[in-house]
């Protein structure tokens, strides 16, 4: 994966079940790569030891009416921005549209989705 973010340091701001995948959502993040993350989901199999993909806010650089934070999925075969705005810097409104990403890519619609923290 050769966009996978670098992460220094990140606190874990909520822990999720979905099916096998164990998905951390974290915040305060020191990066060790040129994006600056608000936020990361990292969904991680049950037996892996690294994610199979990563939902990120990332800030953008653009001023403020332009969209400063931008969504992006990141997976072994794809980095891709897929919507960019103010709201993506809202930890809620974040975390519901990268769960509903990560369902779809990772083909969990049928698995309930369990916060654990």
């Amino acid at each position: 994966m050769q966009d996978r973010p670098v992460i220094k340091t990140a606190i874990p701001k909520r822990r999720y079940q979905i099916g096998d995948f164990g998905v951390s959502l974290l915040g305060d993040i020191e990066s060790g790569d040129r994006c600056d993350y608000l936020h990361i989901l990292a969904f991680v199999q049950t037996g892996q030891t690294q994610p199979a993909l990563y939902i990120c806010a990332e800030r953008s650089g653009a001023g403020r009416g332009d969209g400063r934070y931008q969504l992006r999925v990141i997976n072994e075969v794809m980095s891709e921005v897929v919507d960019t705005g103010e709201k993506w810097a809202d930890l809620d409104s974040f975390a519901e549209q990268g769960l509903a990403l990560g369902v779809q890519a990772l083909g969990l619609r049928q698995e309930p989705i369990l916060r654990l923290m």
